[in-house]
């Protein structure tokens, strides 16, 4: 499957966690641990989190700020 046929989406929420938004299926390895997931994915970029690379929340703790962006795949 090429890249451009995925149905996925990663959304920078402001002054909040990357969401990776999909139809697929998802697996996660987490310190050698595989584990299957479903989208919605709320993913950390403040550093905060003390579960990542999962939000937790406690960017709104830390008063994390940054602004909102979104990644989509561009269909050929």
């Amino acid at each position: 499957m090429d890249f451009c046929e995925l149905t996925m989406k990663i959304k920078s929420i402001p002054n909040g966690p990357n969401v990776v938004e999909t139809d697929e299926p998802l697996t996660c390895s987490v310190s050698g641990t595989e584990k299957d997931i479903r989208a919605p994915v709320y993913l950390c970029r403040c550093g905060a989190s003390k579960n990542k690379p999962f939000c937790d929340g406690s960017h709104l703790a830390a008063k994390f700020s940054a602004p909102a962006s979104e990644i989509t795949p561009k269909k050929k």
